[in-house]
């Protein structure tokens, strides 16, 4: 997710952060680079110009200039610049009370995900407590209703559709009297895109509009076509008025420049963004955010939104438990590695760590781990599971060849295992081990370390709760 531009960002600011003197000329060749980066990641050229401008001007100003630690004065100056070109703060839809219907329309170019993202919505909103109804009025595109269809049934949301339709205005009209008798307070409308914007597709969008009324008219652009998606934005909003964007494929783009020009060209806020291909991998726009992903310093809330969200409360209380009573297992270790997994792709995890993110491919941990340490504990029987003390040297050529390893990797597997388990015993009865541990990683952090203390591994990481009486400053940003 935005390799490209974080990579370039993350290098300028460790060169910045470290300087404790900033002379005008350090701030114009700074400008310069990011002038580039920004050009390179396919921002829009007067997107570009007004951040350049504003930088240099606020700057090299005496706030900066005569600060006690001038570079990190600078760095703050541009962290705020680029949240104000994604959009200053997280904008939510305008649906109303559970008791009014509010209607959601979809509206997209052919092969931007406007199905996809449907579904992803409704699954969203239904987690928070709304009842959606999922409408199909793509008449034009083959199978498109039969495809929402499928997906409203993954993810156990009623569609509404009516075989052999050819008028999606009517459609869209009878859906709300559908959604009124069965009480679904919630309707997301899926239109009918073409590879352009034509005078036909928008004449039946306007229709449509007339027709449901919705609380929010959101695009669904695909975030790879940068410059592209602002200038598609521009046309439906000119036409049909729009009141927000979901961006598509974001984990795919390594520029950012349909995000970092989206806001500040059309004035209108991204609202969700597609991280993944499974139904999960849908998160709400938080601009601050993802400025601190693109300058390197990581996503930390939402790293623990995520854990927070995979990790059973009730399995964890067991697990500490067991840790506790010094009965930590491979088992054990295993459910952690797959609990890691629900939380996303390893590059995700990576790039919301402060100091990781767009450093390290997962490719290169997973080649080195994860998955075969998967693989060696599943080779395993459930006795060898629960007590790793009788795999003696024969088990160990079998799991070896079982798993597609080497009886090396066993050892290091079993071994690593010890190591963690010593730990964890350390942690849950010592709480002074836990606030040391958590000096070690906020060092490592802020120092843009490449890794983890020792003895820790991403499953603990990902489970981890803070000791007790822990607690970040007020206004504690990474």
């Amino acid at each position: 997710m935005l390799e490209k531009i974080t990579g370039t960002f993350s290098d300028i600011m460790r060169s910045l952060s470290g300087k404790s003197k900033i002379t005008e000329k350090n701030i114009e060749e700074t400008v310069e680079q990011i002038k580039m980066a920004l050009l390179e990641a396919d921002v829009n050229l007067r997107v570009v110009r007004r951040f350049v401008n504003s930088t240099v001007e606020e700057a090299k100003g005496e706030k900066v200039l005569k600060a006690v630690n001038p570079g990190q004065q600078f760095v703050k100056i541009i962290y705020d610049k680029i949240v104000a070109m994604l959009g200053d703060k997280k904008t939510d839809l305008s649906l109303k009370g559970p008791d009014t219907q509010s209607v959601v329309m979809l509206l997209g170019l052919q092969g931007s995900g406007k199905t996809t993202a449907a579904h992803k919505l409704a699954y969203r909103l239904q987690k928070d407590g709304r009842r959606p109804l999922l409408v199909a009025c793509d008449l034009v595109r083959p199978a498109a209703v039969e495809q929402l269809c499928v997906l409203g049934q993954k993810i156990n949301v009623p569609v509404y559709k009516e075989d052999g339709a050819k008028d999606a205005v009517k459609v869209a009209k009878d859906a709300l009297d559908y959604a009124r008798k069965n009480g679904l307070d919630t309707v997301i409308v899926d239109t009918a895109g073409r590879l352009q914007i034509d005078e036909v597709m928008m004449k039946e969008l306007v229709n449509i509009k007339k027709a449901v009324n919705p609380v929010d008219s959101v695009l669904v652009a695909d975030s790879m076509t940068g410059q592209n998606a602002v200038d598609i934005a521009k046309s439906f909003d000119e036409q049909l008025g729009l009141t927000g964007v979901i961006l598509t494929k974001f984990d795919s783009d390594a520029r950012g420049g349909a995000a970092l020009s989206l806001k500040t060209i059309t004035n209108k806020p991204i609202l969700f963004i597609g991280t993944g291909e499974k139904t999960e991998d849908f998160e709400p726009f938080h601009p601050e955010r993802i400025a601190s992903r693109i300058l390197g310093m990581g996503d930390v809330v939402s790293l623990v939104e995520k854990a927070q969200e995979t990790v059973n409360q009730e399995q964890a209380v067991k697990l500490q438990q067991k840790m506790m009573r010094n009965e930590f297992t491979l088992q054990d270790m295993l459910e952690q590695l797959q609990s890691v997994k629900k939380m996303g792709s390893m590059q995700q995890i990576l790039d919301m760590m402060p100091g990781l993110a767009g450093q390290i491919n997962a490719d290169q941990i997973d080649k080195n781990g994860l998955k075969r340490q998967e693989a060696i504990i599943q080779s395993m029987t459930m006795k060898e599971r629960m007590n790793h003390l009788i795999i003696g040297p024969s088990r160990r050529k079998r799991i070896a060849r079982g798993s597609g390893t080497s009886v090396q990797e066993v050892n290091k597997l079993i071994k690593q295992f010890e190591k963690t388990k010593l730990t964890m015993k350390k942690l849950t009865r010592n709480r002074g081990a836990q606030a040391k541990l958590m000096q070690q990683m906020a060092g490592a952090m802020g120092a843009g370390g490449m890794g983890l203390p020792a003895g820790m591994d991403m499953s603990q990481l990902a489970n981890m709760k803070l000791p007790k009486g822990f607690s970040l400053p007020k206004g504690f940003k990474f």
